[in-house]
C-alpha cells in the first residue's frame, strides 16, 4: 500500500513534538522495534500480519521498487526519530541477482547504473578497501530516493535516524551507512544528523580494509550486526584470501625473491611449497570474479537498461564486519526451529531472531 503524499507532507511539516537523541550502544528494545519495522518492509506473504506491530514507529513513506527489486520504507515516531528500513531478498530471481553479483569493486569510484545515472561513491578511504558490487548497485538506487527524504526530515528538525536492514537489507545497510557518513564528511549532508545502524542477519559486505573503515566510523556503539549463530546467511559470501590480500608490509610481498636466494635444494622445495599454497587460492579468486562478476553482470545488464559493468577489484576476501551481537540458540530454541534439509531459511527469518533476542540478559 502506497502512503499518500499528503500524509507524508503533514508528518514532515508538523515536525517532532519532542526531540529525543539517539544513544550509543546496543539496545534490546530498540532492536526489537527495528525487527518489527523490518518484517513489515519485507512483506513476506501473511507473515507480517501475524508478527507483533511496532510500538513507537509508523510508516510514512514506502518507496517503489527500483534497481534489482530493491525497496525501502521511512518510519517516524513522535520523539523526533526516523527509521530507514531496507528490504531484503524477495523470492524473485531479479532480487537474488543482487546477492549473486558478488565480485568486488573498489570502495571509492563511480558505477553507471542506468542511462543518465552514475552513482558516485566513497565508502572508505583506504585504497585497498573493496565491497560487494551487487549490494553497492542496490545502495546506489536506494540512496537516490533516500536523500531527498533525509533533507525534508532535517528541515523539519528530525536529526536522529536509525538504519535497519535484515538479510540482504543488512548487507545494503552497511554500505548505505558508509555512504551517508562520507556525504557528511564532504559537506553534502548536514553533519548534525546522527545515524545509528542495526544490520540484522547481515552478510559480509566487503574486505578487511572496508571493515576497518566501517568499524572506525561507527566506533563507540553506533552500529551493530545482530546474528543468529545457527543462521548461514552471515557466513556468506564465500571468502577467498590470497597472498595479495595483506597490508603492504608483509612477509609475502618478497617471498619469491627470498626463495630464489636460498641454496639448492632448499630453494626448489620452498618454491614448490609456496606455489602449492598460493596458486590454488589465486586461481579460485579469478574463477569467482569470472562467474560472479563478468558472467553475472551480463544478466544484470538485461534487467537494468544502460547499466555498465565496472572494473572489478582483484580480491574476494570477504570478512565479518562491524560490532557483532550473537544470538546463541539453546535447547528451547532447537525444539522449535530444527535444522532442515528443505527449508534453508528456518534460522534466518525474523521470528527466530526475536525469540533469541528475548534470551539476552
Amino acid at each position: 500500500m502506497r502512503i499518500p503524499t499528503l500524509l507524508l507532507l503533514l508528518v514532515l511539516v508538523a515536525g517532532p513534538s519532542q526531540s529525543q537523541s539517539l544513544q550509543p550502544g546496543f539496545d534490546k528494545l530498540e532492536y526489537e522495534e527495528m525487527i518489527k519495522v523490518s518484517v513489515r518492509t519485507t512483506k513476506a506473504g501473511q507473515y507480517a500480519d501475524t508478527f507483533p506491530p511496532p510500538i513507537r514507529f509508523r510508516m510514512v513513506y514506502e518507496s517503489p521498487e527500483m534497481g534489482l527489486q530493491n525497496l525501502w520504507d521511512l518510519w517516524t515516531d513522535d520523539k523526533g526519530q526516523a527509521v530507514i528500513s531496507i528490504r531484503g531478498t524477495t523470492q524473485n530471481m531479479t532480487s537474488w541477482l543482487a546477492n549473486l553479483y558478488a565480485a568486488m569493486v573498489p570502495a571509492t569510484g563511480s558505477l553507471q547504473l542506468e542511462d543518465g545515472y552514475s552513482f558516485e561513491y566513497r565508502l572508505a578511504a583506504h585504497p585497498q578497501a573493496a565491497v560487494h558490487v551487487g549490494w553497492l548497485l542496490s545502495t546506489g538506487y536506494l540512496a537516490r530516493d533516500i536523500l531527498p527524504r533525509l533533507d525534508s526530515l532535517h528541515k523539519t528538525g528530525t536529526k536522529n535516524v536509525l538504519i535497519m536492514g535484515h538479510s540482504q537489507g543488512g548487507g545494503i545497510a552497511f554500505l548505505l551507512t558508509s555512504y551517508l557518513y562520507s556525504l557528511q564528511e564532504s559537506g553534502k549532508l548536514p553533519a548534525d544528523i546522527r545515524f545509528k545502524t542495526y544490520c540484522s542477519a547481515g552478510p559480509k559486505p566487503g574486505n578487511l580494509y572496508y571493515a576497518y573503515d566501517y568499524e572506525a566510523k561507527t566506533y563507540g556503539g553506533w552500529a551493530f550486526n545482530v546474528v543468529n549463530a545457527a543462521d548461514w546467511v552471515p557466513e556468506v559470501p564465500l571468502s577467498i584470501q590470497t597472498v595479495t590480500d595483506f597490508n603492504v608490509t608483509n612477509p609475502f610481498t618478497n617471498a619469491k625473491k627470498t626463495i630464489r636466494k636460498q641454496k639448492f635444494p632448499n630453494k626448489l622445495v620452498l618454491k614448490y611449497v609456496y606455489n602449492r599454497l598460493s596458486k590454488p587460492s589465486i586461481r579460485a579468486q579469478r574463477n569467482y570474479q569470472k562467474y560472479l562478476g563478468k558472467h553475472t553482470s551480463k544478466i544484470v545488464g538485461k534487467n537494468l537498461k544502460g547499466f555498465q559493468a565496472p572494473a572489478y577489484y582483484n580480491s574476494n576476501h570477504y570478512v565479518r564486519t562491524g560490532a557483532t551481537i550473537v544470538l546463541q540458540p539453546d535447547d528451547a530454541y532447537r525444539a522449535i526451529w530444527k535444522d532442515s534439509d528443505t527449508n534453508v531459511f528456518v534460522h534466518h527469518v525474523h521470528a527466530p531472531y526475536l525469540f533469541l533476542l528475548h534470551l539476552l540478559p
